[in-house]
Parts: C-alpha cells; sequence; structure tokens
C-alpha cells in the first residue's frame, strides 16, 4: 500500500493561519511580493521554533510578521522619498468583490502611508486585527499607554478615508464600465456626469512607464486631461478589459498604448468619482498580468 504524506504539525498550524500573515503584512508594506516574502521569512524562523513553548500560534505568528514587516519599512521608506511621482500599492484584484474580513480599501491604506511606522502597526494589529493591546505592546516592545497613544493618533489620521457608504457591486460595476467607455472615447459629457467636482487622478509609473508625476485636480482639468488622450491614442474600446475590484474599490484592468498594463480603481463617495488611481508600474502589476494573461509587455511609451 502507497504511504500517503501527511504535514507535520508545524507546518499545518502555519498553513491555518498563513492567510491572515499575508494580509497582515500586506496591510502594512502595500506589497503582495513583498508580504509574500515576509512570511515565507516567517516560516523559516516558525520551523526552528520548539512548539512545546507555544501556547498560541497566533499571536507568536504575528508578532513575528509585524517585527519583520518593520525591518522591511525602515528601508521602504527610503525608498519612498526617492520614488519616481506618485506611489499607490502594489493592486490586490478580484474579478468580484468578496467580503474583506479587514475591512481596507486602497483609500484607507494611502492614508495608513501618512502614519509612523509604529503608529500603522498598532492601528493594524489592534483596530483592524483584533489583537489584545498588551499583546500589541509586547510584539512593540512598548508600554501599552504608550501604545494606546499610537492607535488613538493614528485611528484620527485615518477616520476621514474609511467609506462613509459602501457601493453594492453592481454600482461599482457599472460605473467602472461607463467611466472606462467615456474616458477612451473621449466623451467629456458622459465623463462630467460621472466625476465629481473635486475629482483627484494619480497615476503610478515608477519610473518605469509614462505616467503623470503629479497628482491631476479638479473636474475641468481631468476632463481636459481625457479629452487631450483620447485624442491622442485614438485607442479603441476594443482593447482588451476587465472589470475588477482592486483593493475593495470597483475598476478595471486595461491595455493602453504600447502594450501597457495597468489596472484603474475608482472611489465613489455620493455616486460620483471623486478619486482615480491607475497603476502601470509593470514591478507593482505581474501578478496581475499573470492572472489575465493577456501576454502584455512591461514597458512601452504608454501615454498615461
Amino acid at each position: 500500500m502507497r504511504r500517503v504524506s501527511r504535514p507535520d504539525t508545524a507546518t499545518a498550524i502555519f498553513q491555518t493561519h498563513r492567510p491572515r500573515l499575508v494580509r497582515l503584512a500586506y496591510r502594512m508594506l502595500g506589497s503582495l511580493s513583498e508580504a509574500e516574502d515576509v512570511v515565507q521569512d516567517a516560516w523559516l524562523r516558525w520551523r526552528e521554533v520548539d512548539l512545546a513553548g507555544i501556547q498560541a500560534p497566533s499571536p507568536f505568528l504575528s508578532r513575528i510578521v509585524t517585527r519583520l514587516c518593520l525591518d522591511v519599512m525602515k528601508s521602504a521608506r527610503v525608498q519612498r522619498e526617492s520614488y519616481v511621482g506618485s506611489w499607490l500599492p502594489e493592486p490586490l484584484v478580484e474579478t468580484a468583490p468578496e467580503p474583506d474580513p479587514d475591512d481596507l480599501t486602497l483609500t484607507l491604506m494611502l492614508a495608513l502611508e501618512r502614519l509612523s511606522p509604529l503608529e500603522r502597526a498598532a492601528f493594524l494589529l489592534h483596530d483592524v486585527f483584533g489583537v489584545a493591546l498588551e499583546e500589541v505592546a509586547t510584539t512593540l516592545e512598548r508600554e501599552p499607554a504608550a501604545v494606546r497613544q499610537l492607535a488613538v493618533r493614528a485611528r484620527q489620521h485615518v477616520q476621514a478615508a474609511r467609506p462613509r457608504y459602501p457601493v453594492a457591486p453592481e454600482d461599482g460595476d457599472r460605473m467602472a464600465r461607463a467611466f472606462f467607455a467615456a474616458s477612451h472615447s473621449g466623451d467629456t459629457t458622459a465623463l462630467r456626469d460621472l466625476l465629481a467636482e473635486n475629482v483627484v487622478l494619480r497615476a503610478d509609473g515608477g519610473g518605469k512607464v509614462l505616467a503623470f508625476l503629479n497628482p491631476i485636480r479638479g473636474l475641468e482639468r481631468v476632463l481636459r486631461l481625457f479629452a487631450r488622450l483620447s485624442a491622442k491614442n485614438a485607442i479603441t474600446l476594443e482593447n482588451p478589459v476587465q472589470v475588477m475590484w482592486i483593493d475593495g474599490l470597483p475598476g478595471f484592468a486595461s491595455i493602453e498604448r504600447g502594450a501597457i498594463l495597468q489596472t484603474t480603481a475608482l472611489e465613489i463617495v455620493d455616486g460620483r468619482i471623486s478619486a482615480i488611481y491607475i497603476t502601470r508600474n509593470p514591478d507593482k502589476l505581474r501578478h496581475v498580468a499573470q492572472t489575465l494573461d493577456w501576454g502584455v509587455g512591461s514597458a512601452g511609451d504608454g501615454a498615461i
């Protein structure tokens, strides 16, 4: 009889917690690839642990991942200071909206970027992942009172970024399709009906492909921008496009001029698009390209 191998106890425990650990690391770092690297590093450390001395694996593993993330963030801060243009998180995409156990959208993740690493860790562990304050204090090697203050300051900073009214999936899909059609055809009348007066557009090319270096603010400027782009690029609506949800926001992936893959996420407030987040940096879109399998290039003369 063929012997069926079974995972050992350490592997089984880690695999149970792995999805939550990846979510935690991704929320800390804003990069899915870096998050997976951190969790792999945590796994290697977990393999060396004597399980007999671990009463509660969940907080222990969270502690390892959080401290590894804090180490990564020290160098990441330096890299962000020299980043070319706007920085956006590596998009986490879904073809259909799924319930997010963390309730974090791309907008809220950008708000987290304004926090110090310790504030971010305190907020995520305590407010998002429900870790007890005393355990957060142990993880961050701070007194509970100090950690409480970290969480309070973080909460105040990100409060305005929390969505007041979640967008229904059917409304998000409808607006994403309408925005794609209007923006690529240069239909400024349709765009005017979709966009808020204070709409902001941010594009992340990371210096790898062309992208707007600075945010474009205001309805009239965004309208003129898309009218100019549609006339210049003559992109047809037959170009590949996939409506999807990007870090909790409705949007789409598309192929633009020069065979450039990009994702576009839309923040919708009171029935209007208040923010447009375009990610074009090919380093951040590898997993999206693999998911779509469109055979696109990683560089070119894309116009946005």
